[in-house]
C-alpha cells in the first residue's frame, strides 16, 4: 500500500484536465445526412511528456476544437503527517492543438509553460497478460483519479488484419478518463486510455489503451511536421486461413498472402503479384497481414523495403519503394479543426484545395480556383439544397472564388 501511494504522488503531478470547445461531425445515428458538424464541450485528461509544455491527449477529446485548455492540479504543501493531502490549485493554460492522428486517436497539445512534471513513455512490447497497471485520469470530471487491475490482453484486435492494436485492462476507465496515463508500477506510461467496451455506458472492466510505443511514433511525428505520414506499398495483404489456402491453392496454409494490388502501385511496378505469398519483410518473416502492415508504417515515403516473395514453387526477391499512404479524403472533417475554417454565413466548413485535394475530388474540372467543403455545422443556416461534404464552391453570383480568404471577401459585400 505504502509504494501504490508513493506511485501516485509522484504520477498525478503530470496528469491534467484536457477541455475543449469546437465541432464534431455527427455519425450516422446523430443525423439524417452525411457531412454535418455540431457545436461540443469536450472534457478529457491528458499527461504531460515534456517539461516544456508538451501534452499527450486522445484526438477526439479536441478534435475540431477552436480552442482548448489544460488544466494542471498543482498541490500545496502537504501538513505534517498527512503526506500528498495539501490543498490542491487548478491552473487552466490555453492549448494549441499541435498535430491529431485519428487512426491512433492521438493528439500533441503545447501549452506556454516550462519547468512542468512529467511521465515517461516505456516500452510497451515488454507488457506482459497479468501485469499490474494503473489508470489516471478525470472520469466524469472527478480529478486526479486512479484506478488499478491488470493487463488483460497486450495486442487486442477489433477488426481482422487492423494494423492498430490496443492494451486491454479491467483498471477502471469511464467517459473523461480518455487521455490520462495507464502506467505500470513504476510510474512510467505504458499506454493512453482511449476507449472502453460496454453495455451500461460505466465500466464493466474491458478498457482500452493506445499502446505506448505506438504514442512515442505518433508524437515524434507530430512534433516534427504537424502530422502523421504512413507508408504503403499498393497492396492488400491477407492473412492466410485454410480455407483461403484450399481455394486459391496456395502452397501453404498459413503466413500472408496479396489479395490485390494497386496498377499503379509501386509494387505493381515492382513486380508483385495478386496471390504472392510473402515470406519474409526486410529479412523478417511475416507470419500475420496485421505484422505486414504495421511494419509498413515504420519506413519513411520514398525508402525501399525487400519482400521475399512465394509464387506456387518458385521464390523471388522484389525491393519495392513506400510510398506516403494516401488519406481517405472523404473524410474532410479532421482537415477542418481550427476556427479559420467556417463560414458562418453559408453554415459550412471549407478548405483551400491543395494540388493533392484537387486531384482527388476534381480532376476532370478547372484547373485552379474553388474550395473544398468538409462538412455542414448542424445549427447554421437552413437552405433549399443544402451543401454536403466534398462539395466544391467555384463561384457566388458568378464571382470565382479562388480559396477560403476570396470567399470571405465575397461574402462579406452581400447583406
Amino acid at each position: 500500500s505504502r509504494e501504490f501511494r508513493e506511485l501516485a504522488r509522484k504520477v498525478n503531478p503530470a496528469v491534467v484536465r484536457v477541455t475543449s470547445i469546437g465541432y464534431h461531425q455527427l455519425e450516422d445515428d446523430e443525423s439524417d445526412e452525411p457531412g454535418v458538424a455540431a457545436r461540443q464541450h469536450s472534457t478529457g485528461s491528458g499527461v504531460i511528456i515534456d517539461p516544456n509544455g508538451y501534452v499527450v491527449t486522445n484526438a477526439h477529446v479536441v478534435l475540431g476544437a477552436h480552442k482548448a485548455q489544460v488544466t494542471i492540479l498543482e498541490r500545496a504543501n502537504a501538513s505534517s503527517g498527512r503526506d500528498g493531502r495539501g490543498a490542491v490549485h487548478r491552473r487552466g493554460l490555453l492549448a494549441e492543438i499541435v498535430g491529431l492522428d485519428l487512426e491512433t486517436d492521438i493528439a500533441l497539445l503545447k501549452v506556454q509553460a516550462s519547468g512542468l512534471p512529467t511521465l515517461r513513455l516505456a516500452d510497451s512490447d515488454s507488457v506482459e497478460e497479468g501485469q499490474i497497471v494503473f489508470a489516471f485520469g478525470s472520469p466524469m470530471g472527478l480529478d486526479n483519479s486512479v484506478t488499478m487491475g491488470v493487463i488483460s490482453s497486450t495486442a487486442r484486435q477489433f477488426r481482422p488484419d487492423d494494423p492498430m492494436i490496443y492494451l486491454q485492462t479491467d483498471a477502471s476507465i469511464n467517459p473523461g478518463s480518455s487521455g490520462g496515463p495507464l502506467v505500470d508500477a513504476d510510474g512510467n506510461v505504458v499506454g493512453i486510455s482511449t476507449m472502453i467496451l460496454t453495455q451500461s455506458g460505466g465500466n464493466e472492466g474491458l478498457g482500452f489503451a493506445v499502446p505506448s510505443s505506438v504514442v512515442a511514433n505518433v508524437v515524434d511525428q507530430l512534433r516534427q511536421t504537424g502530422k502523421v505520414v504512413r507508408g504503403e506499398i499498393g497492396v492488400v495483404a491477407q492473412t492466410i486461413s485454410p480455407a483461403l489456402a484450399r481455394g486459391w491453392r496456395l502452397p501453404r496454409d498459413w503466413g500472408v498472402v496479396i489479395g490485390d494490388v494497386d496498377p499503379d502501385s509501386t509494387a505493381a511496378r515492382a513486380g508483385v503479384q495478386v496471390g504472392d505469398v510473402i515470406e519474409a519483410l526486410n529479412g523478417r518473416s511475416v507470419e500475420t497481414a496485421r505484422q505486414f502492415n504495421v511494419e509498413l508504417y515504420r519506413p519513411a515515403a520514398g525508402a525501399t523495403v525487400g519482400l521475399d516473395i512465394l509464387r506456387g514453387e518458385q521464390k523471388h526477391h522484389f525491393n519495392v519503394r513506400v510510398r506516403e499512404k494516401d488519406d481517405d479524403v472523404k473524410n474532410y472533417s479532421d482537415l477542418a479543426s481550427r476556427e479559420e475554417n467556417l463560414i458562418a454565413e453559408l453554415g459550412v466548413f471549407v478548405l483551400d484545395l491543395t494540388p493533392r485535394l484537387r486531384a482527388k475530388v476534381a480532376p476532370e474540372r478547372r484547373d485552379s480556383g474553388g474550395v473544398l467543403v468538409a462538412t455542414r455545422e448542424a445549427d447554421g443556416p437552413e437552405f433549399e439544397d443544402n451543401f454536403q461534404s466534398g462539395d466544391v464552391i467555384y463561384a457566388v453570383n458568378r464571382e470565382p472564388v479562388k480559396d477560403v480568404q476570396s470567399l470571405r471577401e465575397v461574402l462579406r459585400r452581400f447583406k
